[in-house]
């Protein structure tokens, strides 16, 4: 109950910041009095079906929980032990983007971790099993759960040297969480080390299923239709940035003014990480005396003539985008704040990837890219301008990066198929 009355101290403090939020049109709060509450709606009944709670706090681990969960059933199904896989996400588009891959009646908010609320929510979901994405570790949550004997695994477990040493100073916490899960199932054996140092007690590595969990056909019907959408010609070298944050968008719109009059082909598509700053970052455009369209309006108009920058003010088709694109800047990387976005994704499509120095996030991806010479780090909107322009003035050399950043994706793919057997062993369903 101690740790319930700090959580009301912290949520009545947050009010203001929550309203705030609303009020001035940013992304809103995810479902606050339902996670306070958790009062989710009704799931379908499992029957008999063993039920896999998964959770992913935003989009990129909804993303590659429901690569997991397909994985899972596959299994299972090929196993003729059948299993129902529900997903709850802590964020609206990692909600909206659960609600596509799992259908609206098997995506929930997460709950706050209340007592009350987490077992509200146990309640009425019924688990065999819990699945956590990456690195999501409460308190409550995880004791709650384990007192009703529901296994706990952690899939694609990550750990940084920055999260590590957070942890370290509370680790009597940490170990006392930690030892209410069952497998830690860890992308690197660095991660692994880490968990274990802290407390884990059953680490297994697997690899990362970031690189399963990403597509790369460039002929997929999704992709194809958002080109035809766009009016990108066969001759057009598109240059996206995406997952950015500021200044990210601005220092991309630069590098195309820079660029456009010696490569009349080139056009470019920005998707902020953050779909509700489409706004400001029309503003910047606007700014810098760039014609431009929104994507949310191609239906209608379709493609403005004369305009060769998109903004993409939709959620939840970047993945799909990348597949346009022949040049790649991926963002939250600049600013030594956020720790990067993936840079698979464009990867596995075969664009010449870049992205800023800073991708803790990504640090074991970024390692295996690197290694291969399969990406460049930019460190500022000069360099950023100058790989876009190698790329275009040397289309051999973009070629040859792609094609290595394409081959590193295809050499780790595996790491998916390795967790579902082991989330099936967790969950008592054993795969053929």
């Amino acid at each position: 109950m101690t740790l319930d009355a700090l959580y009301l101290v912290a949520a009545l403090l947050a009010l203001p910041w929550v309203a705030w939020r609303r009020l001035r049109g940013g992304r809103p709060v995810a479902a606050p009095w339902t996670r306070f509450t958790g009062g989710i709606p009704a799931l379908p009944p499992s029957g008999d079906r063993p039920r896999i709670w998964l959770h992913g706090v935003s989009v990129g681990e909804v993303q590659l929980l429901a690569a997991l969960a397909n994985e899972v059933r596959a299994q299972a199904e090929a196993a003729g032990r059948p299993v129902d896989c529900v997903i709850s996400s802590s964020t609206t588009t990692g909600l909206q983007v659960a609600a596509q891959r799992f259908g609206a009646d098997r995506a929930f908010p997460c709950p706050l971790d209340f007592t009350w609320a987490v077992d509200r929510v146990l309640d009425r979901v019924d688990p065999t099993l819990l699945v956590l994405g990456e690195l999501e570790l409460w308190p409550n949550l995880l004791a709650r759960t384990a007192r009703r004997g529901i296994p706990i695994v952690v899939a694609n477990a990550r750990m940084s040297p920055r999260s590590a040493a957070g942890y370290s100073r509370i680790r009597p916490v940490v170990r006392r969480m930690l030892g209410h899960v069952g497998l830690v199932i860890a992308r690197s054996q660095a991660d692994a080390d880490r968990f274990a140092a802290l407390g884990a007690g059953n680490v297994v590595v697997s690899g990362s299923m970031k690189f399963d969990g990403v597509r790369g056909d460039r002929a997929a019907p999704d992709v194809v239709r958002l080109r035809a959408l766009a009016g990108i010609a066969s001759d057009d070298v598109v240059w996206l940035a995406g997952s950015t944050q500021p200044p990210e968008e601005r220092l991309a719109a630069e590098t195309f003014l820079a660029l456009r009059a010696a490569h009349p082909s080139l056009r470019l598509v920005i998707v902020p990480r953050h779909v509700e700053r489409a706004a400001e970052i029309g503003s910047v455009l606007d700014g810098l005396g760039l014609a431009w369209q929104a994507r949310s309006r191609l239906e209608r108009d379709g493609p403005a003539s004369g305009s060769r920058v998109l903004l993409v003010d939709t959620t939840g088709e970047l993945a799909w985008w990348w597949g346009t694109a022949a040049i790649a800047f991926v963002g939250g990387s600049l600013d030594g704040v956020r720790g990067g976005q993936n840079m698979l994704e464009p990867a596995a499509y075969g664009a010449a990837v870049s992205f800023g120095p800073f991708t803790r996030n990504f640090a074991d991806e970024v390692a295996r890219l690197r290694a291969a010479d399969a990406a460049v780090v930019v460190a500022d909107g000069t360099a950023l301008t100058a790989f876009v322009r190698r790329c275009l003035d040397e289309p051999a050399w973009a070629a040859a990066l792609a094609a290595r950043a394409r081959a590193v994706v295809a050499a780790e793919r595996g790491a998916t198929a390795a967790t579902a057997r082991l989330v099936l062993e967790q969950a008592g369903t054993t795969a053929a």
